[in-house]
């Protein structure tokens, strides 16, 4: 029996219906591979604000270290006025979000964007244009203007500094190339070369890597506004996708629709010895508590975390087959299925079995 500790952090809103979502999913699976998950809920996000005061509470921090791998659910809240966004911005839900992935050493964020075969119809694009799209957008994590300083909003003038130093770039390109190895062997690097400074130095590391250490690696290089329109209307060109922190935010976004809604998507952020894995949508506060929020990218999150985080590789690829079968068979209403959250969750946990043995 292998034994793993989770810190879940079960976010805001829709956040802890997919996060129990998945844990039932977990505890299905586990005897199958042997496996016994301690799951340790810990306070996060905009409930954590109320409660503690700040959205990332220091025992928070501390549990996330000493965990095997950290499953993140959805945290925030609505835009607008609301009491969260009135918080000075350190102490917001998004500044907790960035402290726990530099806490923990994050700076590669993979978020892979695939559409399954015989789910092309889900797709808001023409069926043969989303037929066979797999891609994996490696975004830098922890650098660029996010974390760039100076950074100030003032009366009359605002400023945000894009800065990343050489080792960011470099770790960055290593892991795309790396990725690449696994998958179809080729690398676009996304900048804006042609008008910024920071994205020029940004190219002339990748291909500097590229060229030392992985020449039998294909690169090409797209501005960020070509990239963005390459995506919506020829996905499938894409293998692995790397750039910056602000880019990969935009591009991930875009690309996670084409599987046919931001519910499916999920993630994973590396670097550190404790891996943090998360769906990529919001925590989408007007369906909150009606049972019908899609489990799909915290379920496939999960399996991130088991094949990247816990290397439970066969465990991984059943988590990723059952999702597979059970949308196939019926997807969740926001993919113009009929399931809601448990049903669907019900579904995946009836095929495992089925899934575990393909």
């Amino acid at each position: 029996m292998k034994n793993y500790n989770l810190a879940v952090l079960p976010g805001d809103f829709i956040g802890p219906e997919v996060v129990d979502a998945t844990i039932e999913v977990l505890e299905a699976l586990s005897p199958q591979y042997n496996l016994k998950f301690t799951y340790n809920r810990l306070p996060f996000g905009g409930n954590a604000l109320e409660s503690h005061g700040h959205p990332l509470p220091e025992e928070t921090k501390e549990a996330c270290s000493q965990a095997d791998a950290v499953l993140m659910g959805s945290a925030g809240g609505p835009v607008g006025d609301h009491p969260w966004n009135k918080v000075p911005r350190e102490k917001r839900v998004e500044s907790g979000i960035l402290g726990i992935r530099k806490h923990l050493g994050l700076y590669a964020n993979l978020r892979p964007v695939k559409v399954f075969e015989g789910l092309e119809h889900l797709s808001p694009l023409k069926t043969d244009v989303a037929r066979g799209t797999d891609m994996l957008i490696i975004r830098e994590l922890t650098g660029g203007i996010y974390f760039g300083k100076p950074s100030f909003n003032e009366k009359d003038k605002g400023l945000s500094t894009m800065v990343y130093e050489r080792y960011e770039v470099e770790r960055i390109a290593r892991t795309a190339f790396e990725s690449a190895t696994l998958r179809g062997g080729k690398v676009t690097s996304v900048d804006k070369a042609n008008v910024l400074d920071v994205s020029q130095f940004w190219r002339d590391v990748v291909v500097g890597i590229h060229q030392s250490e992985f020449p039998q690696i294909e690169l090409d290089h797209l501005y960020v506004d070509n990239a963005a329109m390459q995506i919506a209307s020829k996905p499938t060109q894409f293998d692995t996708v790397v750039t910056s922190n602000l880019f990969g935010d935009i591009l991930s976004d875009l690309a996670a629709v084409i599987p046919g809604s931001l519910g499916v998507l999920p993630s994973a952020s590396l670097g550190g010895t404790v891996g943090l894995f998360e769906p990529v949508h919001g925590s989408a506060p007007d369906i909150a508590g009606q049972g019908i929020a899609n489990p799909v990218g915290t379920l496939l999150s999960a399996a991130m975390m088991l094949r990247f985080g816990l290397k439970e590789v066969d465990a991984a690829d059943a988590v990723e087959k059952a999702v597979q079968a059970a949308l196939a068979e019926d997807a969740t209403k926001d993919l113009g299925g009929t399931r809601g959250t448990k049903a669907f969750t019900d579904a995946v946990i009836q095929v495992l079995p089925t899934a575990a043995a393909v």
